[in-house]
């Protein structure tokens, strides 16, 4: 059974700091990127940033460049958020992209975690 557990969201004041997590499971024999979303209330969800399993390549969206930082250990995935500001209040989600493997059972375009609710204040 597939899944992805999101952790880390809370409330901070605007130049604050918080660390995301999700933790994939049930991808047994498969390789996947790992990606952050968010979803502002009001607001389509949009991309924030990405981490290839290939290569360890990452890339952001203009929005966080600069502040925010992912990084990957093996099933985990990470986001470091600094200089946080209201306009990154949303609730953030994980996702599984581009599963591949030779014994994957697991379809390739992924799935979604539960997300995590950021909230900044000013």
């Amino acid at each position: 059974q597939v899944q992805l557990v999101e952790s880390g969201g809370g409330s901070v004041q605007d130049g604050g700091s918080l660390r995301l997590s999700c933790t994939a499971s049930g991808y047994t024999y498969c390789s996947y990127d790992m990606s952050w979303y968010r979803q502002a209330p009001g607001k389509e969800r949009e991309f924030v940033s990405t981490i290839a399993y290939r290569d360890g390549s990452t890339r952001y969206a203009d929005s966080v460049k600069g502040r925010f930082s992912i990084s990957r250990d093996e099933n985990t995935v990470y986001l470091q958020m600094d200089s946080l500001t209201p306009e990154d209040t949303a609730i953030y989600y994980c996702r599984t992209t581009n599963v591949a493997g030779l014994f994957c059972a697991l379809p390739s375009n992924g799935n979604w975690g539960q997300g995590t609710q950021v909230t900044v204040s000013s």
